[in-house]
């Protein structure tokens, strides 16, 4: 018989009642808000409850190599570990971001998991949840529009129209309104002016509700939103257009993170879904205070492979939280080795290159220089590292092998294999060992890759040197101008985001396994001063997508009982 489709088995399995799901971490009947039976948001007040009367519990995040366009199953193995470390006795929790309906409807689909690592129900996951995306959407396109109606009626703090840096947001890849002209059609509709869409995960909005201890945080996080200049060049913030309070009524409820379950009925957070090539990657951190005050381990997940996700892990997330991670788990491929290797090609949509099927450990070697390179970018922070070896099928012995010599000789803990897509937690019972281990031995030595009092141009260069092994950091004139004007105005103290290809460790997308004597292109920099950090753009980087020749919802349709099919 053909393996099931995700969707075949999310839905052959009976949930749970959410409710029992959010006692099992500790939260009482009035601090749970229920969206049906599979579904709930916890409250800030039973979080800081539950923070005081229990012990916080060990916190790991799952990171990857550079990965391919098909992924390497990043969510799937942190699911999956969840479960495993539920089977051997832990009491686990997993938080995870949510996904945009811009890829779920684009190329890449859903993004619960897989196989029998899945959260449920995966519909509700990749489809609206309980409507966080559209009440970020909804409060950033406010100020958006108090920004031009400001302008509109007279213009009384002195607003350069040029300066205008805030785009209007959706939450759908539509590549037709990267670049679009506003206030066309006479006086009555505005004034014309040259701006765009960004799909609404890249939204500064998400990144400061990712980010956010509380509601009064939120509150004055918006309010420092820098919206436009002044024709003397002073800054504009959303306090200044009296719309940061509007803002934050939008964003009250979602704030509260959101509880779901894995297929095996361990606790789910759901919440928030900043991309990592453009924004910091990383669900919230009120989910993960959650998790980790209800439960003995806490897997969580940052985006795409340690250069990207787990670097703002570290140097964005866990400043702005004060927590530390106390091991990281590094999931790799063979596959993808292989690719990083030289051998075959991997283009998402189109069948896999059959030499990455074929036998082929001396080409796995190669490519397991960017394994070595993840590792050392992990342990750069002090962080204790865990491989895991998510298996296929066509893997072999030979191939297995080298990838755990590599990694143990990189500096890894361990390097584990793992079959949790096919056999739930009991595939991921034996890396969930390794990771406690790892989790127990904690990382005293934990550090940042920067202080705050380094300047910008220091901190791009410490990421694109010591992270991505850069020979050094060119910058476009704007650039440079731009980052000289954030320091004079005082956000020199930020971190920097940085926006780049996944594909690579480097720049260039082209450029594969653990590139060497390449320099980082600064072409752009973007002050996000209520999110706190500042984002350095290298190359040709896209805050709206597009759409691919045959995007995923041409198969996503509704049947004669109301049940989602296509959706993978």
């Amino acid at each position: 018989m053909p393996f099931p489709s995700d969707l075949e088995i999310a839905r052959s399995v009976t949930p749970r009642p959410i409710a029992d799901v959010a006692h099992g971490l500790g939260f009482r009947d009035d601090e749970i808000e229920l969206y049906g039976s599979t579904k709930a948001k916890l409250t800030i007040e039973g979080i800081e409850r539950v923070e005081r009367e229990r012990p916080s519990g060990k916190y790991v995040v799952v990171t990857a190599i550079t990965p391919t366009p098909l992924g390497e199953g990043k969510s799937t193995t942190t699911v999956g570990l969840a479960q495993g470390l539920n089977r051997i006795g832990k009491r686990a929790a997993v938080a995870l971001r949510q996904p945009s309906l811009g890829p779920v409807f684009g190329i890449k689909g859903g993004a619960a998991g897989g196989g029998y690592s899945q959260v449920i129900p995966m519909e509700d996951f990749n489809l609206h949840l309980t409507g966080d995306v559209h009440a970020i959407g909804a409060a950033h396109n406010l100020a958006a529009a108090f920004i031009d109606n400001h302008v509109h009626h007279g213009n009384a703090l002195g607003i350069d129209a040029n300066s205008i840096v805030w785009p209007r947001v959706m939450d759908i890849s539509d590549r037709a309104l990267r670049d679009i002209v506003v206030g066309l059609g006479g006086k009555d509709n505005g004034y014309p002016r040259q701006t765009q869409f960004v799909i609404t995960v890249a939204s500064e909005v998400m990144a400061i509700l990712a980010l956010a201890r509380d509601l009064r945080d939120l509150r004055e996080r918006l309010g420092r939103v820098v919206l436009a200049t002044t024709r003397d060049g002073a800054p504009v913030t959303a306090e200044d257009l009296h719309v940061a309070g509007a803002m934050a009524v939008l964003l009250r409820d979602a704030l509260k993170p959101n509880l779901m379950q894995t297929l095996e009925g361990g606790p789910a957070l759901v919440h928030c879904g900043p991309f990592a090539n453009i924004a910091h990657g990383n669900n919230s951190i009120l989910a993960d205070r959650a998790a980790l005050a209800g439960s003995d381990v806490l897997v969580t997940e940052a985006g795409f492979g340690a250069d990207m996700g787990a670097e703002k892990f570290f140097d964005i997330k866990c400043r702005a939280s004060g927590m530390r991670a106390d091991a990281a788990v590094i999931v790799a491929t063979v596959r993808a080795l292989k690719m990083h290797g030289g051998v075959g090609r991997i283009v998402a949509g189109k069948p896999l290159d059959p030499a990455l099927l074929e036998n082929n450990p001396e080409g796995v070697r190669r490519g397991a220089a960017n394994l070595a390179r993840q590792i050392q970018n992990v342990r750069t922070f002090g962080v204790p590292v865990v491989v895991a070896i998510n298996v296929f099928p066509t893997d072999t012995a030979e191939e297995i092998a080298v990838i755990r010599e590599v990694a143990l000789a990189a500096g890894a803990r361990d390097a584990v294999e793992a079959r949790h897509f096919t056999e739930g937690g009991a595939g991921a019972e034996d890396l969930a060992r390794a990771v406690w281990a790892a989790a127990e031995e904690g990382s005293p030595d934990f550090g940042l890759l920067y202080p705050d009092e380094m300047p910008l141009r220091g901190k791009i260069e410490a990421i694109a040197t010591r992270i991505y092994g850069a020979d050094g950091v060119d910058y476009l004139p704007a650039a440079g101008k731009a980052l000289a004007q954030y320091e004079a105005m005082g956000y020199g103290h930020l971190p920097i985001c940085m926006a780049k290809t996944q594909y690579s460790l480097s720049h260039d997308a082209k450029l594969l396994g653990a590139p060497t004597g390449f320099r980082i292109p600064v072409r752009e920099a973007r002050l996000y001063a209520g999110a706190g950090f500042v984002t350095a753009i290298l190359g040709d980087m896209r805050t709206m997508p597009g759409l691919n020749s045959r995007p995923g919802g041409e198969r996503i349709d509704i049947d004669d009982d109301g049940n989602v099919v296509g959706l993978f």
